[in-house]
């Protein structure tokens, strides 16, 4: 029941309605039996800074942000994590007791943690990544973070490019690779790496039946295939990699594991994954 007690946050976009978040999230708290509730929050283009005003008045505990403010915020916070800094966005606000708010990029931790929960290991090799974008620039910090050298293939290369140099800023001791996203391309790439992830759209609710791996194109020396697209939970590049013989994992890991980031940030309590993970299943298995 909601109450003078009860602890709020939340979430900021536009739109929101499609958000999984609310489900996970408040899952997680009827598990613990804990008086917070998690509320989205459609915030318009052009209204971040008074968004994030009203939150800080009104005692929010903090609020996840998604498209099209993870840039947005950044202006009207008052510090940033060394994850924020390089992936140069935020998915995650926390409100300190006194007012003040910091930002953090949870996709990058909630990525490594899915990886190392599935056993996979990336020290020393060569992952080849798929998108230039907000998800690309999460996982590949993530990965040259825990040890491994990344190649870049993106349509636009120039794209690509920028986003190696920035991680590499941040992260001088890794190598990167920049190629273009096509079939005569990731067919010589993947006689190079161990690892594939796709962190592009191309897939996702409903153009189900797209793919941004070439029919016809083999997987080589690929032995796992990662798709952060979490709906539909298999996707047709996972069938594709399946078929060939990959181990494949969808992206619903990493959607959780990133909210239960979020959530231990907020609370200071153990997130319990599993149950969020459920809530989220139910849904996508409506």
């Amino acid at each position: 029941m909601v109450d003078g007690r009860t602890r709020v946050v939340g979430i900021i976009g536009w739109p929101v309605e499609h958000s999984f978040s609310p489900i996970m999230h408040n899952a997680a708290f009827r598990e613990r039996g804990m008086n917070w509730i998690y509320v989205p929050f459609p915030v318009p283009p052009g209204r971040v800074p008074q968004a994030l005003e009203g939150i800080r008045a009104l005692g929010i505990r903090g609020v996840n942000v998604t498209i099209p403010h993870k840039e947005a915020v950044i202006a009207h916070l008052d510090s940033l994590t060394p994850e924020a800094q390089a992936v140069g966005a935020v998915n995650t606000v926390v409100v300190e007791a006194d007012g003040r708010m910091w930002g953090t990029n949870t996709d990058a931790p909630g990525f490594w943690s899915d990886l190392q929960a599935h056993g996979v290991s990336v020290t020393g090799e060569w992952v080849l990544v798929l998108g230039a974008g907000g998800a690309a620039r999460a996982v590949v910090y993530a990965l040259a973070r825990a040890g491994a050298n990344v190649t870049i293939a993106n349509r636009t290369v120039g794209r690509a490019t920028t986003l190696a140099h920035r991680i590499h800023q941040v992260l001088p001791h890794r190598s990167f690779r920049v190629v273009e996203l096509r079939a005569e391309t990731l067919a010589e790439e993947a006689q190079r790496h161990v690892l594939l992830v796709n962190t592009t759209s191309v897939g996702m609710w409903p153009h189900v039946e797209a793919s941004p791996w070439p029919e016809g194109v083999g997987f080589g020396r690929i032995r796992v295939v990662y798709d952060v697209i979490y709906r539909p939970r298999e996707t047709r590049l996972l069938r594709q990699a399946a078929a060939w013989g990959c181990r494949t994992i969808g992206g619903l890991g990493m959607l959780v594991r990133q909210g239960a980031e979020a959530w231990r940030l907020w609370t200071g309590d153990v997130p319990p994954v599993k149950a969020m993970e459920e809530a989220v299943r139910r849904v996508l298995e409506e």
